[in-house]
C-alpha cells in the first residue's frame, strides 16, 4: 500500500495539491476585462490555440467544448512542419501555450509567423517569466500572460500548469462571468476531490481512458499523464466514449483500469453511462471507474464539462503518481538515465521557414 506522507517527497504530487490555491489567487489577479477587451478589438477571422504535447491538448479542450464560434486547435507540431497548409489567406489570433515557453516548436511557431504572417496578433500564455513566449518581441499586436510562478512545474509531468492555462484561457473565450467566483468554485471543488482522489487504486497493466466532447481530450491528457509518470510501462490509450467500440477496445484486457469521463451534457451523458455499463459486462475483472456527474467519483460540472476537465484530468495525475511510486520510479523525473524524454522536448532541428 502507498504511503500517502512519503508521496509528499515528490515536487509533482505538491504541484497536484497546490492547484485550489493557485487557482483561487489567479481568478482575483487576472485581468479578464481588460484582455478580453483587447482580443475584441482584433480584427481576426479565427482564434487557433497551439502548443505541443499536453499544451496541445489545452486547445483541443477548449475548441471541442466551446461550440459554435470559429476557435480550432493548431498543435504547434503541424505548424512548425508544414506552415504554409496552414498560414495561407487567413489572419487569426495565435494563442500559444507553454509551461516553459521555450520548447523547439514553440520558437519554431514564432519564426513561422514572423516570416508568413508578421502582422497576426498574438496571446502568449506562459508560465515562465523568463521563456522565449513571455520574452520575445513581435511586429504585430502581441499580449503576454505569465501565470504565477508556482504553475512553472518542476516535475516532468504537466499538472498546475495545464490546469491553469486551460482556465485561463477558458475565462477569456467562453461566456462573461465572475471569474473570481468561478475559479474560487472549482477550487473548492477540487479541494474537496483530491482526499477522495486518493483511494488505493491496484497497479494495472494497462490504463484507458474516455469521455465525449471536450472530455475526449481532457481523456488524451488523462492517457499522457500515466504513460509519462510510469515511464511508459503501463500503456494507456484515450478515445471518445463513441468512438471506443470501434476497434480501441480491443486494447482491454482484465488488468485494465478504465476510467470514463462522464459529462453532465445531454445526450453526450447517456452514451458515456451505456459505454460503462457494457464494459462492466464484458470485461467483469477490469477496473471500470465512472468519474463525472453521479459517477463514483461524483463531479459536479455547473459550469458546463469543459470547465470539468481539469478536475477529471486530475484523477489520473492522482494516479499517474501512485502508480509510478508503486513502479519504484522517481516521480518527478520518470526517464532519468535513459535519456529518451527531458522536461523540455530537445533535439528537434529547426528547418528554414520557406516563403
Amino acid at each position: 500500500m502507498t504511503d500517502l506522507n512519503a508521496l509528499g517527497r515528490w515536487a509533482t504530487w505538491t504541484e497536484i495539491h497546490q492547484q485550489p490555491d493557485i487557482w483561487r489567487d489567479w481568478g482575483r489577479a487576472l485581468d479578464v476585462a481588460g484582455l478580453r477587451a483587447w482580443i475584441a478589438s482584433l480584427d481576426v477571422e479565427e482564434v487557433w490555440f497551439c502548443g505541443a504535447g499536453t499544451s496541445a491538448y489545452i486547445g483541443d479542450i477548449v475548441a471541442a467544448g466551446l461550440e459554435g464560434k470559429r476557435f480550432r486547435s493548431v498543435p504547434t507540431t503541424d505548424i512548425v512542419s508544414r506552415p504554409q497548409a496552414f498560414l495561407s489567406g487567413v489572419r487569426p489570433l495565435v494563442v500559444s501555450f507553454g509551461r516553459s515557453g521555450n520548447s523547439t516548436e514553440s520558437n519554431g511557431t514564432l519564426d513561422v509567423l514572423d516570416a508568413l504572417a508578421p502582422t497576426a496578433p498574438r496571446l502568449h500564455i506562459t508560465c515562465n517569466r523568463d521563456g522565449a513566449l513571455a520574452t520575445r518581441a513581435s511586429a504585430g499586436p502581441l499580449k503576454v500572460i505569465a501565470l504565477p510562478e508556482a504553475t512553472h512545474d518542476a516535475g516532468f509531468a504537466m499538472t498546475s500548469s495545464f490546469s491553469t492555462m486551460l482556465l485561463t484561457t477558458l475565462a477569456l473565450f467562453d461566456a462573461p462571468c465572475d471569474v473570481a467566483q468561478r475559479f474560487a468554485a472549482l477550487s473548492d471543488q477540487l479541494r474537496g476531490l483530491l482526499p477522495l482522489m486518493g483511494a488505493e487504486t491496484p497497479l494495472p497493466e494497462r490504463a484507458v481512458y474516455v469521455g465525449s466532447g471536450a472530455l475526449a481530450f481532457a481523456a488524451r491528457e488523462a492517457a499522457l499523464k500515466v504513460m509519462e509518470l510510469s515511464a511508459g510501462q503501463i500503456p494507456a490509450l484515450w478515445d471518445s466514449s463513441l468512438g471506443f467500440r470501434h476497434g480501441p477496445k480491443s486494447f482491454v484486457t482484465d488488468t485494465t483500469a478504465i476510467t470514463v469521463f462522464v459529462s453532465s451534457e445531454m445526450p453526450a451523458r447517456a452514451y458515456d453511462m451505456d459505454l460503462i455499463a457494457e464494459l462492466r459486462s464484458q470485461f467483469p475483472m477490469a477496473r471500470v471507474q465512472a468519474v463525472g456527474v453521479g459517477g463514483d467519483l461524483d463531479i459536479a460540472m455547473p459550469f458546463g464539462a469543459v470547465w470539468a476537465a481539469p478536475l477529471c484530468v486530475a484523477t489520473a495525475q492522482i494516479a499517474g503518481v501512485r502508480w509510478a511510486e508503486a513502479l519504484g520510479l522517481n516521480v518527478d523525473a520518470p526517464f532519468t538515465g535513459r535519456g529518451t524524454l527531458s522536461r523540455v522536448v530537445a533535439g528537434v532541428k529547426l528547418y528554414p521557414v520557406v516563403k
